[in-house]
C-alpha cells in the first residue's frame, strides 16, 4: 500500500526532460548544468507525486459492529481510480485517469479486437488494465492515452499509432457496422 507510484516517478521524468530542455533553449545553460537542474526537478517531482503521503490501510471495524451485507439483485462493476494515493480525495480521484472497471459491465466485454492494432494479447492485457468498452477507450483524453501508454508492457505506442480512441469514437458514435466500413480504407 505505501509502494513508490510508478505513473509519479514518470510524469516527475517527463518535468526534468521539460526543464532540461527549458535550459539549454531559452535560459542558454550548458548540458552539464541543465542535466543536474533538470535530475533535480525530476527527483523533487517523482517524490512529491510518486511517493503514497501519509496513505495506510483503514483501521478494521470491530466484527460486532460491522453492517451486514445485502445481495444485490444483478452484479455491478465497481470502478477503479488509478492512481491508488488519491483514493482519499474524491475530487482528485475524478481526474487521476481514466475510467477503469474491475470487471466487464453486465459480465459481457465488448469486443476490442474490432479496433485495427488490438489482437487477442492484447486485448488481455487492456482488460487486465481495467478496459472492457469502446466507450471507455472512446473517452480518453491525451493524458489518459500518455498514462495507459505507460503500462503497456512492450506495446507502448501502439494506442497514438493505432489511432485507438478515433477508432473507439466511430464505434461509439456511428455504430459497430458504419466502423467496419470506414476500416475498409482506414478512415479514421
Amino acid at each position: 500500500m505505501n509502494a513508490p507510484m510508478l505513473a509519479g516517478w514518470i510524469i516527475g521524468a517527463a518535468a526534468g526532460l521539460v526543464a532540461f530542455g527549458v535550459l539549454v533553449v531559452v535560459g542558454k545553460f550548458d548540458l552539464f548544468p541543465a542535466a543536474a537542474l533538470g535530475g533535480g526537478v525530476a527527483a523533487v517531482a517523482g517524490l512529491v507525486l510518486g511517493m503514497p503521503w501519509g496513505a495506510s490501510a483503514p483501521a478494521p471495524m470491530p466484527a460486532a459492529k460491522a453492517p451486514a451485507a445485502k445481495p444485490s439483485a444483478a452484479p455491478v462493476a465497481e470502478a477503479v481510480v488509478a492512481p491508488a494515493a488519491f483514493v482519499s480525495a474524491p475530487v482528485a480521484a475524478a481526474s487521476a485517469g481514466p475510467l477503469r472497471l474491475k470487471a466487464a459491465r453486465a459480465g459481457v466485454a465488448d469486443d476490442l479486437k474490432e479496433i485495427e492494432g488490438i489482437g487477442p494479447a492484447m486485448e488481455k492485457l487492456v482488460n487486465e488494465l481495467g478496459f472492457y468498452h469502446f466507450d471507455q477507450i472512446a473517452s480518453w483524453s491525451d493524458a489518459d492515452v500518455a498514462l495507459v501508454d505507460a503500462e503497456m508492457k512492450g506495446f507502448k505506442g501502439r494506442i497514438t499509432r493505432d489511432k485507438w480512441v478515433a477508432q473507439a469514437k466511430i464505434i461509439v458514435t456511428e455504430g459497430l457496422e458504419a466502423f467496419r466500413e470506414r476500416a475498409k480504407t482506414n478512415n479514421y
